[in-house]
């Protein structure tokens, strides 16, 4: 009887500490808010840098893009702590737990250590007379030592599973570029971040071009299927923004992601292909989103000096022209069978 009071009251002391061990919480809150993280520090500096080459500004590309790289363990770290839900003195705690962690295992180093900071911060969080001591050492001690207990094993294993997908894409260019278009699509289109896992897979070059040719097509897909009961706000809402927001209608009809997903699998090899397109890490699981994956395109195609006149074709063939066509055909195949009803795309916006 003991026991199970002990283990009833552990239970409900982790409850009131806001410490909730699930998938949801770890895979989908932890890894959206790690995106934010990712945004505002490496993926801006990266949109400055660009614009500073082009425009000739040093202060984007000496000053801001530097910094921005320093910045992203912390930025990473005490967004995922905002995501969990930490007390004010874990959060800012973690910007040092994100800094080691990013040092030592990249992005993927410091996502590990910052969730179990964070954790073991909220379980000591006001619960002594000296809390401001306490908990920022607790928080701290406990991120850096995953950091380095687990943060370049972790790293060197997504990086590695990284470089086996983008070593198959060029062995295998045809069926790869399918198969990545149509699991980074769906992952963009999940409630889970597209871009973090393309980071932390640190995925690049064909693969990367792939990636983003299979979010373009979940994003501009989406945004002209659902023209005619959304109009121009959802156009821009789903083709610049997410097409996570067709999430709750693939809920009620999973036949409306048939369309995009089916454009992905047949463009995503006509960028590996025909038109080589690339990306860097930052970009390939973004899409259409803010055009970071054209942006992101760009600055990988000029880097290797494969820019000029193809590559603008394939941008916009690939990113925005196709997949809005192919979705467009497949869709009204799929609503002559009544397949898709009149309203199955309907948005609260």
């Amino acid at each position: 009887m003991g026991k199970i009071k002990i283990k009833r009251s552990f239970k409900q002391f982790v409850k009131d500490k806001n410490i909730e061990i699930s998938v949801k919480r770890y895979l989908i809150d932890a890894l959206s808010y790690m995106a934010l993280g990712l945004f505002s520090s490496l993926l801006i500096g990266t949109i400055f840098n660009t614009l500073g080459d082009k425009l000739n500004i040093s202060l984007f590309t000496e000053v801001i893009n530097p910094m921005a790289k320093q910045v992203t363990g912390p930025a990473i770290a005490v967004a995922i702590a905002y995501g969990l839900q930490a007390p004010p003195l874990v959060m800012f705690s973690c910007a040092l737990v994100g800094a080691c962690g990013n040092e030592l295992g990249g992005p993927v180093g410091a996502f590990v250590a910052t969730i179990f900071a964070v954790e073991f911060g909220k379980l000591v969080s006001k619960e002594t007379k000296v809390d401001i001591l306490v908990t920022p050492a607790v928080t701290i001690i406990v991120g850096v030592f995953i950091a380095e207990l687990v943060g370049p094993a972790v790293s060197a294993f997504m990086t590695s599973f990284g470089n086996l997908i983008m070593k198959s894409t060029e062995m295998q260019p045809i069926l790869m570029g399918s198969i990545v278009a149509v699991l980074v699509g769906i992952a963009l289109t999940l409630p889970i971040s597209s871009a973090a896992i393309c980071i932390m897979l640190n995925l690049s070059g064909l693969a990367g071009g792939a990636a983003t040719v299979g979010c373009c097509c979940q994003m501009v897909g989406f945004a002209v299927m659902s023209y005619k009961e959304n109009g121009v706000g959802g156009l821009f809402a789903q083709g610049i923004g997410t097409s996570m927001l067709q999430m709750s209608n693939i809920i009620k009809n999973w036949k409306i992601w048939i369309p995009p997903t089916f454009a992905s699998a047949i463009i995503g090899p006509l960028s590996t292909t025909i038109f080589k397109m690339e990306n860097i890490p930052i970009g390939s699981g973004m899409g259409t989103c803010g055009l970071v994956g054209q942006i992101g395109t760009i600055t990988a195609m000029e880097a290797t000096n494969k820019g000029g006149f193809m590559m603008w074709v394939g941008i916009l063939l690939l990113n925005f022209i196709l997949p809005a066509i192919i979705t467009l055909l497949i869709a009204k195949i799929m609503r002559s069978k009544n397949l898709i009803k009149p309203g199955d795309l309907k948005l609260d916006i």
